[in-house]
């Protein structure tokens, strides 16, 4: 069988590029770039990926510089482009301007890469470096406004750069690159979706053995289907499922989760209610990382507790994750990969367990949207496999806290909200830095910084290029926010708030009634989720608490888009919190991925 290898440099989006080439019906292998053996007959060609490092870094990744000598087509994406321009003789330098998200791609000449597309073309950006200089006998074939060498050839030796990500599903036609690649190297389609799973059904009765499945059962479209899939492949009797209230459920979502999977069939479950465990645990955390990494801690703990009140062996029983490879990619889980949020199901104690043959994870290598055509072929219905993502943490990762006073008028919010404010002025609005912070990724690594609000009256078009320009231009700013309710922000005030029982309601209320909103205006099936943040944000002096809004466009959550909504919908939702006494202002976040994350921690 054909075979495409790609050469894993510790980017966001190294397995994404595998998920695509098998899209296309061609094999593809994950490998670290120090891998000896690139000449096998079956491999057709190799990619670079892209990693958050820079080929000035003195610990960058080492790689077999055989690489550049090979006699099969090659493709280096991003930090892979930068670095085929180095090692054959051109020169990689800082851009003055970074670049995260859409961009428009000029293409200057019909290269076989680049054949059948328009002359204008939107892709997807992420980085700081750049390429100078091009070595001998490349030529450029493509540029955008801030990146001339956004594309390179050399024809003769059939090597390709890109500086955009043609993997991600925001730039429109990548899979057309894709695929003209895999034309270049000759490549057969002969790789299916069936052999896929039948694999998977082989690696779960090799792992699992002689041994019983205690499944954590959230009752997402992960954890749905991989439940679903153990016990298809294991049987009943081998397979048990625990659904653990950790209090950072939606309204009511423990009980609509047993419904669903009563009405399945799926008898096999237990519930529990650990809300006073797990609200102890977090009792006065405020960072993001630390409250992740204690409620993954939590989670094991409530298991192990349920092994023993229900009397089994520990020794016979091994745990059950709905783990998916963004998951591992985003807890820093592949070498050389930046951590930019320990996702639950990824914390030390679970890798230690792994290491030790304790954990079955039978989703681990898959994207979203693979789980979803599995769960398709499980038989399983659609109101579960399209349900949205919801994350393991829940609500915690929703409700952002905070352990002092924080002003906007402190001198280096200041400064920063002049910046934005100039570049918002531009397109006829302001803009100004709020005083909370919250997780991004950006060229592939983690931030925690500052979101900026724009005010005024625009489309959702100057809104997405306002966000893109001060993401783009302001460092410290990883994040844009549009103000819904009230009019201005003439304050804004960050004070101490935790995760609290009555936080959590109330969000929960509020949350309720966005989902309630985007189902009224039939929105929920257009969007791939719609996650609602708390913030302990006073505006204007009214309140304690602000509201964002943050719908996204997605296929496998590695990028994203922010999803414009009706306008009707949003002043609806507007009228339906004021009500609320602690809500003083709304929000809608204009912010893609990259530069921030979908969840706000």
């Amino acid at each position: 069988m054909d075979k495409i290898v790609i050469l894993d440099f510790g980017g966001q989006y190294a397995h994404l590029i595998a998920n695509r080439i098998r899209r296309l019906g061609v094999y593809a292998e994950l490998r670290h770039p120090t891998d000896k053996y690139l000449n096998a007959p079956d491999i057709k060609g190799i990619i670079l990926s892209g990693g958050p490092a820079s080929v000035y870094d003195q610990n960058q990744p080492r790689y077999n510089t055989k690489i550049f000598r090979v006699k099969v087509p090659l493709l280096g994406l991003c930090y892979g482009h930068q670095l085929i321009c180095q090692q054959l003789g051109g020169e990689v330098k800082p851009g003055k301007v970074r670049e995260y998200g859409m961009a428009r791609l000029r293409i200057g000449r019909q290269d076989a890469l680049f054949k059948g597309l328009y002359k204008t073309e939107s892709v997807w950006m992420s980085h700081g470096d750049s390429v100078k200089y091009l070595p001998d006998g490349f030529r450029i074939i493509g540029s955008t406004e801030h990146c001339p060498v956004a594309a390179m050839a050399h024809p003769q030796k059939k090597i390709f750069g890109l500086q955009f990500h043609p993997e991600v599903t925001h730039t429109l036609r990548g899979m057309l690159i894709l695929r003209n690649f895999l034309k270049i190297c000759s490549c057969r389609e002969e790789w299916s979706v069936k052999d896929y799973q039948s694999r998977i059904r082989d690696e779960i009765k090799r792992q699992v053995k002689n041994k019983k499945v205690f499944m954590l059962v959230s009752g997402g479209v992960d954890s749905t289907v991989a439940f679903a899939l153990l016990t298809r492949v294991l049987g009943e009797k081998k397979v048990f499922g625990l659904h653990i209230d950790n209090g950072f459920m939606r309204k009511d979502e423990t009980s609509r989760v047993r419904q669903a999977l009563q009405k399945e069939g799926i008898d096999n479950l237990e519930v529990v209610d650990a809300s006073p465990t797990f609200l102890k645990a977090v009792d006065g955390v405020t960072q993001p990382e630390e409250k992740r990494k204690i409620i993954g801690k939590t989670f094991i703990a409530v298991w192990e507790d349920a092994l023993r009140r229900l009397k089994l062996n520990a020794k016979f029983w091994i745990l059950g994750q709905g783990t998916i490879y963004p998951d591992t990619i985003e807890s820093g889980g592949t070498r050389h990969a930046a951590v930019i949020k320990t996702h639950h199901n990824r914390i030390a104690l679970i890798e230690k367990m792994i290491e030790q043959g304790r954990v079955v994870e039978p989703l681990a290598t898959l994207y979203k949207d693979e789980v979803r055509k599995l769960g398709t072929i499980l038989g399983l219905p659609k109101s579960l496999i399209w349900r949205h993502p919801f994350p393991g943490p829940g609500l915690a990762v929703r409700v952002l806290c905070s352990n002092r006073v924080s002003l906007d008028g402190e001198d280096d919010l200041e400064k920063l909200s002049k910046k934005v404010n100039a570049i918002a002025q531009k397109e006829g609005l302001q803009a100004k830095v709020l005083p909370v912070s919250s997780v991004g990724v950006q060229g592939d690594g983690r931030t925690y910084a500052h979101p900026a609000v724009v005010i005024g009256r625009a489309d959702w078009k100057i809104f997405e290029k306002v966000s893109t320009l001060i993401t783009n231009q302001v460092k410290e700013v990883n994040r844009v926010v549009t103000l819904l309710w009230p009019a201005t922000v003439d304050q804004a005030a960050c004070h101490p708030a935790y995760l609290d029982p009555l936080r959590l309601e109330l969000l929960r209320e509020v949350d309720e009634a966005a989902i309630r909103l985007l189902n009224q205006y039939q929105f929920y099936d257009k969007v791939w989720q719609m996650p609602v943040i708390l913030m302990p944000l006073s505006i204007n002096g009214q309140g304690t608490e602000s509201i964002v809004l943050r719908p996204v466009l997605s296929q496998e959550a590695m990028t994203a888009r922010f999803a414009p909504l009706a306008r009707p919908l949003l002043q609806n939702f507007c009228r339906s919190v004021r009500k609320f006494s602690q809500i003083s202002a709304v929000f809608f976040d204009v912010t893609h991925k990259p530069p921030g994350t979908i969840e706000w921690e």
